[in-house]
């Protein structure tokens, strides 16, 4: 899943509209719109609200993980 997908899943999974997570982070829609589209990416403070906003981290936003890493993001193995 891309960044962008990963930002309309998140969205759309709580049943929020573009203009509802985009006032809570603190730009406009357009800009958010923007990083759902994937034609922008955001800035490291935009990435910082966004993973705040949804109550995840950062690597989780961005649909990071590191080869080998359990998905509970321990970094051990079960």
């Amino acid at each position: 899943m891309t960044f962008s997908e990963h930002l309309f899943y998140l969205r759309e999974r709580r049943k929020l509209k573009q203009s509802d997570v985009a006032d809570a982070i603190g730009i406009t829609v357009r800009g958010y719109r923007n990083y759902e589209r994937g034609t922008r990416e955001p800035a490291m403070s935009t990435l910082i609200a966004l993973a705040d906003f949804y109550g995840i981290s950062l690597d989780e936003l961005v649909c990071r993980r590191r080869e080998g890493e359990p998905s509970d993001g321990t970094g051990q193995e079960p």
